[in-house]
Formats: C-alpha cells, sequence, structure tokens
C-alpha cells in the first residue's frame, strides 16, 4: 500500500488551474504543452499533462490538456479555467473533452475565425489575440512559443521557469533561441490587459520531483526488475515505451529489437527468456490479441516474460490515440485452455514504474508470463511526482545448477515452482514446448500428467505472498469504491469530496487483477456493507470480474463509461454520495422490516 495526498476541490490552492491548449496537428500544441508542463515543475507545482489527438496519421486535431497545482494531481479537473488554440481547425471535436463554464476564460487568434459555437455557449469569455500576426514579427519565432508566453502569463508561472524551460529543451541555434525568448516575452505582454483568470498560487521550488510519462516510467520499472531485451513492433499508445527502452537498454548492456510484426516478437521473447535473459515487449490492445498463442506457450513452458498492454479504445483499430480501460477481460480470459497469469496494473503514472518492475520480479519467481495493463491516459501522459520510493520485493528465478541430480523441469513441487535449468548447462538438457508434458518434460496426453500440471501452474500463482503490493487500500467506511488503473485518481480526488460533504467511503485500488485472491479483498472490506465498481469501459468488465470471482458485500454497484471521456472527480464524487445514500437507505428498510 502507498500513501498518497489528494487535491480537494474545496481548495482553490490544492486544486489548482487547469488550461488547455489546441490547435491542428503539426501546429506545436504538445511542445508548448511539454514546456508548460516543465516550467511548472521549475516552479515548485505538481502537474499532469495529459495528450488527447484525433485518428489522423498527420494533421488532424490535438490538445495538451494541463492540470498545475501546488499537490500532487492523478486526474484532469472538471472544468478547464483556460483554453487557448492556436487555430479554430477541428477543435469543435474536442468540446466534450475539454469542458468550460462561465468562468472560464477562451483565447483564439481572430484571422483563424471564431471560435466553435459549443465553447461560447459555456458562458466563457472570448479574448481574441493575433497569435500568428506577433510571431511574424519576430522572424525566426514559432506562433506556439507566443502561446506559451500567454499561457505562462495567464496562470502565474514565473518568466524565469519558462525560460529554463525552453532553454534546456533547446537543439536549435542560438539566434533562433533568442527570436523564440522574445516571441514568449511579446505573449506574456499580450495578457497583460486580461481580467479575471484564474493563477496559481505562489510557489516555491521543490526539490527530488520528476517529470515523467508514464511509459517512460513502465521502461525504467522494466530495467529496474532486470529487463535487457526488449522484441517489439510499435503501436499506439505503447511506441514511446519502446523509444525511450531502445537507448537505456544499450547503457546497461541490453538490446531492443524491432520485430516485423506482434506475432514475432512475443515468440522472440519466449525464446531469450528461454536462454535465461529478463525479456518484455509492450503493445496495445491489436497486439495482445495477436500475441495470445505466443503466451500460452509461455503458460505451458512457464517461461517468464512480460507483456505492457498501454489500453486504448477498441474494439479492433478503435480509436488508438484514446484511453479506454477495455482490454481487462481479454487480458484475464482471453488465453486458450486453462491458461493461469499474471495480470497487474499501474495505479498512477508514478505508479507505472514501480508497478512494472514488480511485474518483472513476478515473472521471473513464478515462471509465468505477466500482463501490465496501463492505458494511454498513463502511457502518453506526463506528470510531475515525487520520486518515486524504491520496491522493496524482489523476485528471481529459480536456476537448476548443471548436472542437477534426478532433474525434472517440471517437478511438481510443493509450491508449483520448480528450477529452470540455463540451455547448455550439462545434465539439465529438457524439451520446452506447447505440448502437455510430463514432469521431465516429455510429451504426455495422459490425464494424470495434464491434470498435475494444470494444478501446478494454477498452484504456484494462487500460493504466493504478494504482500501489500497487491492494492491500495487507504480510507475508511461502510461504502467501499474499488477500481483498477488510471481510474484511481479521479476516484482517490473524489472520495476526497465526498468526505466534505459528510460520506466516507474507503479506496481499494487493486494492482493485482489475476490470480483473484479472494482473501485479500475480504480483509479489506471488513466493515463494509456496500461496493461501487468504478471503470473505463462500456461494458463493465472489471465489476463482471470481480461478481464472477469475490463475494462482494450488499448490493454491488457499477459506474462505468467507456473512453474517450476522462474519469472526472465531480461525477464520481457525485456517484459515490449516491451510493452511500442508497445504502443507508437499505440499511434502514432492513432495520424497519426486522
Amino acid at each position: 500500500m502507498m500513501a498518497h495526498t489528494t487535491a480537494n476541490a474545496n481548495d482553490p490552492a490544492r486544486a489548482g488551474l487547469s488550461i488547455a491548449l489546441a490547435g491542428s496537428g503539426g501546429s506545436g500544441v504538445m511542445t508548448a504543452g511539454t514546456l508548460f508542463l516543465s516550467a511548472a515543475a521549475k516552479a515548485g507545482a505538481y502537474g499532469l499533462m495529459v495528450r488527447t489527438s484525433g485518428p489522423q496519421i498527420r494533421g488532424g486535431e490535438a490538445a495538451a490538456l494541463l492540470r498545475i497545482a501546488r499537490a500532487p494531481v492523478e486526474s484532469l479537473d472538471d472544468r478547464f479555467h483556460l483554453l487557448l488554440a492556436f487555430d479554430w481547425q477541428n477543435v469543435h471535436r474536442f468540446a466534450d473533452e475539454i469542458p468550460l463554464g462561465p468562468s472560464s476564460l477562451i483565447v483564439g487568434d481572430a484571422a483563424e475565425g471564431e471560435p466553435p459555437a459549443a465553447f461560447v455557449a459555456t458562458g466563457a469569455r472570448y479574448e481574441a489575440v493575433p497569435l500568428k500576426k506577433i510571431a511574424k514579427g519576430i522572424p525566426g519565432s514559432w506562433t506556439n512559443m507566443v502561446a506559451l508566453g500567454l499561457a505562462g502569463a495567464l496562470a502565474g508561472l514565473p518568466r524565469e521557469a519558462i525560460v529554463a524551460a525552453l532553454r534546456d529543451s533547446w537543439k536549435r541555434d542560438a539566434a533562433s533561441l533568442a527570436a523564440n525568448l522574445a516571441a514568449i516575452d511579446a505573449g506574456a505582454q499580450a495578457a497583460a490587459g486580461f481580467e479575471g483568470m484564474a493563477k496559481l498560487p505562489s510557489l516555491a521550488p521543490g526539490g527530488g520531483r520528476w517529470l515523467i510519462s508514464g511509459n517512460e516510467a513502465a521502461g525504467l520499472g522494466a530495467i529496474r526488475g532486470g529487463v535487457r531485451f526488449v522484441a517489439a513492433y510499435p503501436i499506439t499508445p505503447a511506441t514511446e515505451l519502446l523509444e525511450w527502452m531502445a537507448p537505456a537498454l544499450a547503457k546497461v548492456g541490453g538490446s531492443l529489437l524491432q520485430a516485423e510484426d506482434e506475432l514475432a516478437s512475443i515468440n522472440m521473447i519466449v525464446g531469450s527468456s528461454f536462454a535465461g535473459v529478463p525479456s518484455l515487449t509492450a503493445t496495445a490492445g491489436p497486439g495482445l490479441a495477436l500475441m495470445t498463442e505466443g503466451i500460452g506457450l509461455a503458460v505451458s513452458a512457464e517461461v517468464p516474460l512480460v507483456v505492457v498492454d498501454v489500453m486504448r479504445g477498441g474494439p479492433s483499430t478503435g480509436i488508438p490515440a484514446k484511453s479506454e480501460q477495455s482490454d481487462l477481460s481479454y487480458a484475464v480470459s482471453g488465453l486458450h485452455g486453462d491458461a493461469p497469469r499474471l495480470v497487474v496494473a499501474p495505479t498512477s503514472i508514478a505508479d507505472c514504474l514501480a508497478t512494472t518492475q514488480w511485474a518483472v520480479h513476478l515473472a521471473e519467481a513464478l515462471q509465468a508470463p505477466a500482463i501490465v495493463l496501463s492505458d494511454q491516459f498513463m502511457g502518453q501522459s506526463r506528470a510531475i511526482v515525487d520520486r518515486p520510493a524504491d520496491l522493496a520485493f524482489v523476485g528471481k528465478r529459480v536456476v537448476a545448477e548443471p548436472n542437477a541430480p534426478d532433474y525434472k523441469r517440471y517437478r511438481d513441487t510443493p509450491s508449483g515452482v520448480s528450477p529452470m535449468a540455463v540451455p547448455g548447462n550439462p545434465g539439465t538438457a529438457y524439451t520446452a514446448d506447447g505440448l502437455e508434458k510430463n514432469e521431465a518434460g516429455t510429451p504426455s496426453s495422459g490425464a494424470r500428467d495434464h491434470l498435475m500440471q494444470l494444478d501446478k501452474r494454477a498452484r504456484k500463482l494462487t500460493l504466493h505472498d504478494y504482500g501489500d503490493m497487491w492494492a491500495d487500500v487507504e480510507g475508511d467506511g461502510e461504502l467501499a469504491v474499488i477500481t483498477f488503473g488510471s481510474a484511481t485518481g479521479p476516484v482517490r480526488e473524489a472520495i476526497g469530496r465526498a468526505a466534505a460533504s459528510g460520506v466516507r467511503a474507503k479506496l481499494v485500488a487493486m494492482r493485482l487483477i489475476a490470480p483473484a485472491l479472494p482473501e485479500k479483498l475480504d480483509l479489506a472490506l471488513a466493515g463494509v456493507s456496500q461496493v461501487l465498481v468504478v471503470e473505463q469501459n462500456h461494458g463493465a468488465q472489471f465489476y463482471r470480474y470481480l461478481r464472477a470471482w469475490f463475494d462482494l458485500p450488499g448490493r454491488p454497484e457499477s459506474f462505468h463509461r467507456p473512453g474517450p471521456l476522462p474519469l472526472k472527480p465531480a461525477e464520481l464524487a457525485q456517484a459515490i454520495v449516491a451510493a452511500a445514500g442508497r445504502a443507508t437507505g437499505a440499511q434502514a428498510r432492513t432495520a424497519v422490516s426486522a
């Protein structure tokens, strides 16, 4: 279990400031957003930047959704204080993702047209600023740097923090740097006459914080866990994980190979892990589906490996650049035959590091495939976080000694884990294929051998002591909110908001999804009379999974919605208060009838 600080919506200093930068693809929206977040980190803030874009390979719409605060933030807020549009081409497609209100401010370039009606209808105030004209007046400068200076000034970010962020990232000549520093100042001057825009509270530079994406954190966790070989095929939104790991692996003596497709990549890491090298691949839902047979081979041959699934909207190609927790059912149930596997889910961007490292250790210790359920929200978003704590658990592969007497690779041990030989060591040769086998590894179709190996493969996962890492369990109350993955952040904040209304609720954010461990959840739910399950998918997959494997108290309720809209703290707080009210009413009716 891990400690967290929750932003309180009733405290402006902690709730922070929400800003949306939007425009056409290629206009520099993401660059400006990344620099804004970097400047906020230098100024001492915490923050989050969520990337959202259309399905186009080039062009289309793009937006950087930012939330900056004095306390850690793990989700977007309910509304944005500022929408700054570089142009209005297709920005109307973000009307649902960028909710505004009467206290919001819209800034756009009059030369690019007027704001879409959906934004104007919110009652937000509109101010026109000639962004492109200002940039043209400064030869060598870019419009997005004018916008960065304007947004930074409106938010109250110190100029020196913005300048430092740009200097740190600059890879061009000094003349163009000077031009764009001038553009930042010009943008700030353009904001001087604006009134009524909310600003960040005073900040103090903080030490030891990291600015990291979920994909980068997962890559670092994998390397810390001992992964030294990666084979993968690029796929949105997992590609950045691979791009980050390629040079990082080289620094620690490892390597990354871009395979011709997902089928090749899964079989490559089965082979490398069989040879003794901890191995990983990263993909999204369509790729995970293609890897199914290879993962089944790893289950049967008891070969450890890790698959990071950065989930996106589905099915099929779905919505590649948007987030959705819709691969859960496939991850826990999608393999052929009775094929127990590990499924874990990080609870935040920072937790992508610890959970991926944990997955590597578990896979190695239990000689089983592990699927890490990240998603686009965590994978491609960047956050300013406190330095993640070091992982206490370390799991290593049990290796057979050369010439081990009476060596049987698949010996039916009490723990279910049997020593794994390193190819080439004398006296420990064995067959590792997809056929069912006896303890020695000889293919067998006998019922006794089949049952023994099925029991062995299941037993080693269910008997393992997963410690406190299995979930984050926080708070107390007769209502428990059970969730997983990227839904944890908005749920945690919603529970804090519900507490301000006098409703207490316990949070259970499950990090270990499979194997199912009912006794762990039973202890976490002690004293709970009602459960609300929160997730981001259309079919309530997590709710249905919990109902199948766990005895949940009361009449469990489900709050589920598909992507691409992120879950918002306000709607979840309302759902928590309502669920608590229904539970109280049900208890009162029961007491009266008794």
